[in-house]
């Protein structure tokens, strides 16, 4: 099957600076797919190179098997959606949205008839009429995704798109965004730099560090299997417990404990185990699971989150975040107790640089 989106080789160097550096990916047809990283990372450079706004210093890009990388953003079957929107303040919603079949000269009732259908598709029916400013973030977004998809676009590009929205609103519009791609049916291309926005939404997501591609990935494999230290660190909350790997089923951490990690590293590989703080469990200590991994410390900090609690432990060598649930019977263990954490084997991943 032919790629929405195929990048092969592709570098983009700004003098001295490799923004992004030998990057090759496939985005498939009807996906949703995040590109996620700091700031810096290379991944907004890399949307840009789609959309037309860049060109590649080297490489091959091509959307639906045919080569595109030389070509202007109006000669690709591709739109972007901004973060800031971009939409004029003197024209109303209908307007806004029409404005790019407009100036291709589609004639006015067909402009009418297709701005008013995708109005509706963004759930803005009664407000064709209003100008940007009497509208929300929210509602502004949805005019900008609105004007992107009348043009019926075969790829949508998103660079942080829901950046300017408050958590709230934000966290809505990610289910209605996600529910909008299946809808319309096409690929879409999602730039962000947060984790949670990208674990949400994705079908798949890259990670960038660097200007180069870590690993693509579903959302699960990604926060359950990281490629490395950096995925690892960056994606979600984790505790790094740095060791030495002993054999493929053993990690000797720093503090000379011997734990149960399965791991694909000769003996001798410095590593990390990568324990998320929900996988952690708190005990009174000496107590714990048979056949699970522990150590031994004391509580120093309780933050109350009301469905969770968020324990701060001090391990001899190192300190480590775990989150248990707060329901009725959970053990609260105050800050100075002596306690065990504790972990099952087949909750951890093993990583190295």
């Amino acid at each position: 099957m032919t790629s929405a989106v195929e990048l092969s080789g592709i570098t983009k160097r700004f003098g001295d600076v490799v923004a992004v550096d030998n990057v090759d990916l496939s985005i498939a047809d009807g996906e949703f797919f995040a590109m996620l990283g700091p700031s810096g990372c290379g991944k907004t450079t890399t949307l840009r190179l789609i959309a037309g706004l860049e060109f590649p210093t080297e490489g091959s890009l091509s959307i639906f098997g045919q080569e595109v990388g030389t070509l202007t953003p109006d000669k690709r079957p591709v739109n972007t959606v901004f973060q800031n929107y971009a939409l004029f303040p003197h024209l109303t919603v209908l307007e806004n949205v029409g404005f790019g079949l407009k100036m291709q000269g589609v004639e006015k009732e067909t402009i009418r008839h297709r701005s008013m259908e995708m109005i509706e598709l963004v759930q803005l029916d009664g407000l064709a009429e209003r100008k940007p400013s009497q509208m929300s973030g929210g509602q502004q977004q949805r005019v900008a995704l609105a004007r992107a998809l009348v043009n019926q676009p075969k790829v949508l590009l998103l660079d942080e798109p829901l950046g300017a929205l408050d958590l709230k609103l934000r966290q809505e519009m990610q289910l209605e965004l996600k529910k909008l791609q299946r809808d319309v049916g096409i690929s879409f291309v999602f730039v962000t730099h947060d984790q949670e926005e990208a674990l949400t939404m994705s079908d798949r997501i890259a990670v960038m560090d660097d200007g180069k591609l870590l690993q693509v990935a579903t959302p699960e494999e990604i926060y359950e299997r990281p490629a490395n230290r950096f995925v690892a660190d960056f994606i979600g909350q984790t505790n790094l417990l740095e060791g030495t790997v002993s054999d493929s089923e053993t990690v000797i951490l720093e503090n000379g404990i011997s734990v149960r990690a399965k791991n694909g590293f000769t003996a001798g590989t410095h590593v990390a185990v990568s324990l998320r703080p929900e996988r952690a469990h708190i005990q009174s200590q000496g107590e714990f699971e048979e056949g699970w991994s522990h150590v031994n410390g004391s509580v120093e900090t309780v933050t109350y989150l009301g469905n969770a609690l968020i324990y701060g432990i001090k391990l001899d060598w190192m300190d480590l975040e775990v989150r248990e649930e707060n329901h009725p019977g959970v053990e609260l263990h105050r800050p100075g107790a002596e306690i065990t954490v504790s972990w099952d084997p087949e909750a951890i991943s093993v990583v190295s640089d």
